[in-house]
């Protein structure tokens, strides 16, 4: 299949377009605010209408899971039928995917400028690999050697208990349960958590509680030195960490275990990679295991992108 491809990758803040043809670089890449559009459909015809020619055919990668034909995002409140879609599109064909089931197609192709690794050995070839990724919510998915491809393994490990490891952690836990009741790894590990994560470190501290609703301004007030922010991305890091070795134990992920999201690289300098890597491997007795599996850090801007035209290249 040589025809274009329309792909796009839906957050619950952000939704990415490009044109690519199966198997080749997103072309014409474009990101536009969920919140500017009523659904999906009029955003991606917002994009159509700056080409000068149609794909025929789409695929879409949406964050939450995907279950027959109508679906419902999880943290915004855009739903919409497929087959509708495709229609309003003109598309001969539209597939629909879970966002990181699409990150992690993207990984066998990811070259060295796409990621910075962050401590561990080589990767084992053809060995399970985990991703985990910190945006509007928290994506997580494994990719394993089908025998002949890759084969992606999306999941809602977003949605897992959070298990506090420290004073610090048992503190949030009892902040975020009193105002959530179940408290999940999401609840911190995303845009909205790093927001959390910095009211708790206000109250615990004893200082006056400026709101923010905006995680780049957390993350900004943690590289201008704020106590409260500069506890909130610590903390970020280092429970990021425990749950990527969590991740990495539960798939026997030698191939290595990958970060995505548009999180960490706003934390920027105020991310603590060292403490994350140390949290990665304290894991008792299996913490010499888990010192040689790579974690790395994607930084190329649009890897679900990359995953769907791949997927398309390989007709999935």
């Amino acid at each position: 299949m040589t025809d274009p491809l329309l792909v796009a990758d839906v957050g619950g803040t952000r939704v990415r377009f490009a044109v690519c043809a199966p198997g080749g670089a997103p072309l014409d890449t474009k990101v536009l605010a969920v919140a500017d559009f009523p659904g999906i459909a009029e955003a991606a015809q917002s994009y159509l209408g700056g080409l000068r020619e149609r794909p025929k055919r789409g695929a879409i990668a949406v964050a939450g899971p995907v279950a027959g034909d109508f679906f419902t995002m999880t943290n915004h409140t855009w739903s919409f039928s497929t087959e509708a879609v495709r229609r309003a599109l003109g598309l001969e064909s539209l597939v629909l995917v879970n966002d990181f089931e699409a990150n992690a197609l993207a990984i066998p192709h990811l070259t060295p400028v796409d990621v910075v690794q962050w401590g561990g050995a080589s990767p084992v070839q053809r060995a399970p690999c985990g991703i985990l990724g910190p945006g509007t919510g928290l994506g997580v998915a494994a990719l394993v050697w089908g025998g002949a491809h890759w084969v992606a393994v999306p999941g809602e490990g977003g949605h897992v208990d959070f298990p506090p490891d420290d004073d610090d952690e048992i503190f949030i836990l009892r902040e975020l349960a009193a105002r959530f009741g179940h408290v999940s790894l999401e609840r911190i590990l995303s845009g909205p958590g790093l927001v959390h994560l910095f009211e708790v470190f206000a109250k615990k501290l004893g200082l006056p509680l400026v709101r923010q609703t905006i995680p780049a301004d957390v993350a900004a007030a943690a590289l201008r030195g704020d106590a409260a922010a500069v506890a909130a991305a610590r903390a970020f890091s280092g429970i990021l960490g425990a749950a990527a070795g969590n991740l990495a134990l539960t798939l026997g992920a030698r191939g290595g275990i990958f970060v995505a999201g548009g999180v960490v690289a706003n934390l920027g300098a105020a991310f603590d990679r060292a403490l994350f890597r140390d949290r990665f491997e304290a894991k008792g007795r299996f913490a010499g295991y888990l010192a040689q599996i790579p974690t790395f850090h994607i930084v190329n801007p649009f890897p679900a992108l990359l995953g769907l035209a791949h997927a398309a290249l390989e007709g999935r």
